[in-house]
């Protein structure tokens, strides 16, 4: 079913099964996001064990997210 046909389907139905439906898709959304963030708590748990989590101050972390950059993006 292409997006624009299920929107279609969905404005069909009623104001309270489109609230019920809002409502119903957020709450799922919301339980998909906690299970990803404990998943990635697990992993890093499990990483600093092992030793193999990085650790570091934040100037340590912008360093790291740009070591492959050339800076421009910082320049104004």
């Amino acid at each position: 079913m292409k997006l624009q046909e299920l929107i279609d389907s969905i404005e069909q139905l009623s104001i309270e099964d489109q609230d019920y439906l809002f409502d119903l898709i957020h709450k799922r959304r919301i339980e998909q996001r906690r299970l990803e963030i404990a998943v990635n708590a697990e992993t890093l748990k499990q990483e600093f064990q092992q030793g193999t989590a990085k650790r570091g101050t934040v100037d340590d972390l912008i360093a790291d997210l740009l070591e492959d950059d050339d800076g421009d993006c910082l320049e104004q």
